[in-house]
């Protein structure tokens, strides 16, 4: 449904300089604007991950009107198959590079720097704080993810690798759903 989404307030604040968020999507329409999969907003400053209307995946905080952003080179235009999508956020990396990392169906996507890039080393984002958190959403009737999604994960405080949810078929060669992670 494209009106739909999920929302939460944590009722206290929690890490929110390292977690790591999974789920398996999947798209029904494209180019259509912003379709936001994951979200938290403090005010008027969102943190999120989204597919742009370019249909490219990005991580955004906005604050004040500056963005730490980081981008995709990949397109996301096939609308008959699922994508496993999995961010994990570390701001305590000393290297800028570690500290927000995209993987896509298992491999690490090269990303962009947008605006001032990634964010800087121990920054605490909007995700996990005690503010209203959505899935699907900017949660005030905008930005509406339209497709599915299956299996979706939140880890606080731990920057997981995609092989906590999926593997790679060892006939096929394609990524698989590893439906009871443990981490």
């Amino acid at each position: 449904m494209a009106n739909t989404y999920l929302s939460r307030t944590p009722s206290s604040a929690s890490n929110r300089k390292t977690w790591t968020w999974s789920a398996w999507v999947k798209r029904s329409s494209l180019s259509t604007g912003n379709q936001i999969l994951f979200r938290a907003k403090d005010g008027s400053y969102p943190e999120g991950i989204q597919f742009k209307s370019t249909d490219i995946l990005e991580y955004d905080h906005d604050i004040a009107g500056t963005d730490y952003t980081v981008r995709t080179a990949m397109v996301f235009r096939d609308t008959s198959n699922w994508y496993h999508i999995m961010v994990a956020k570390d701001t305590t990396q000393a290297t800028e590079t570690n500290r927000i990392k995209i993987y896509v169906n298992g491999e690490q996507q090269t990303l962009t720097e947008f605006q001032l890039g990634y964010p800087p080393q121990n920054y605490d984002g909007a995700i996990n704080k005690n503010v209203i958190h959505t899935h699907g959403s900017d949660g005030g009737g905008y930005d509406h993810f339209s497709g599915s999604m299956s299996h979706v994960h939140f880890c606080d405080g731990l920057a997981l690798a995609p092989t906590v949810f999926g593997s790679t078929d060892s006939t096929t060669g394609q990524w698989k759903i590893n439906t009871s992670p443990s981490f």
